[in-house]
């Protein structure tokens, strides 16, 4: 992309970006959770990607960029609108109705574990070294830490809703992959191109499957779903394509990691919870999980 190029190893803006993606990510698995109390899955995938189409739109003609002519930019943005955005949130909508955020959180850790792998195969210049290979051990390992357990325990149950968060996982893996593949487009235009590919899909679908005028959304419903469009798709996808030109496919998969402790920080400031030392542990991992690429970088 030519907004920025990748850097031989992440440096402070990077780190800083990331955290950022990972406090707008943080809350997703809540407002998903909100929004399809009463929203059927399809139709919160349709409204938030609506929605975060809207405000990149106003985004974009604010500063007057314009969307790709070509054809091949468009196929790689269907691609990435498909594969990046349709699939793993209806996968992600879908799975939470059966399986509880926790486990959830840890099946979705499986993201930066694929991306590595797949920007070894497919990036010249994002090899597997020492240090990805240990943070994303480290990662892990805080997320199991971090939720206990218990939510291991019921990795039996619902084997189909934990195969498919495994999906989206997969899919979130390969489309940072694509991402880098996009050439010249800047990070807005990669992510409202993005939307409007897969919002053709989703919107169709959702119309003709959940037929969302006959629905009665309650309030916290609806803020959810606005949430998660303006939040979580719109501002997300911007951070996480800044995040992958910047510093890689591989890099920028380590958000997940941050999810967790967002968490917890919300049950902090909101319910008044106290994190045990189980919760202040994984965080240490998690932290040491992110600056161990940096630390032991290796030759690419």
């Amino acid at each position: 992309m030519a907004t920025a190029s990748l850097h031989a190893r992440p440096d402070r803006g990077d780190y800083l970006l990331l955290m950022l993606l990972g406090l707008t990510w943080g809350g997703s698995f809540l407002l998903i959770k909100l929004a399809v109390a009463t929203i059927p899955p399809l139709t919160v995938v349709a409204g938030r990607i609506v929605i975060g189409a809207a405000v990149l739109g106003l985004l974009a003609w604010w500063r007057g960029a314009k969307l790709p002519r070509d054809r091949a930019s468009w196929s790689k943005l269907f691609v990435m609108g498909t594969l990046g955005t349709m699939l793993p949130f209806a996968l992600i909508t879908w799975g939470e109705t059966r399986i509880d955020s926790g486990l959830a959180a840890i099946l979705m850790s499986f993201v930066p574990i694929g991306a590595i792998v797949l920007a070894h195969v497919f990036q010249h210049d994002e090899r597997l070294t020492g240090g990805k290979i240990v943070g994303v051990m480290l990662g892990a390992a805080g997320i199991v830490v971090l939720v206990g357990p218990s939510a291991l325990a019921g990795l039996g149950d619902e084997l189909v809703a934990q195969l498919v968060v495994l999906a989206a996982a997969l899919c979130y893996s390969g489309n940072t992959i694509v991402a880098r593949r996009l050439g010249s487009l800047s990070p807005d235009i990669v992510s409202i191109g993005m939307l409007l590919a897969a919002g053709a899909i989703a919107v169709p679908a959702a119309v003709v499957i959940d037929r969302p005028w006959q629905l009665e959304p309650s309030s916290l419903s609806l803020v959810a779903l606005l949430l998660l469009g303006v939040l979580s798709t719109a501002l997300g996808y911007v951070l996480l394509f800044a995040v992958v030109a910047r510093a890689g496919a591989g890099f920028a998969a380590f958000n997940n990691f941050l999810v967790p402790p967002v968490g917890v920080a919300w049950g902090v400031a909101l319910l008044g919870e106290q994190p045990g030392p189980n919760a202040l542990i994984a965080l240490a991992l998690i932290l040491a999980g992110l600056a161990a690429p940096r630390l032991w970088p290796g030759r690419s």
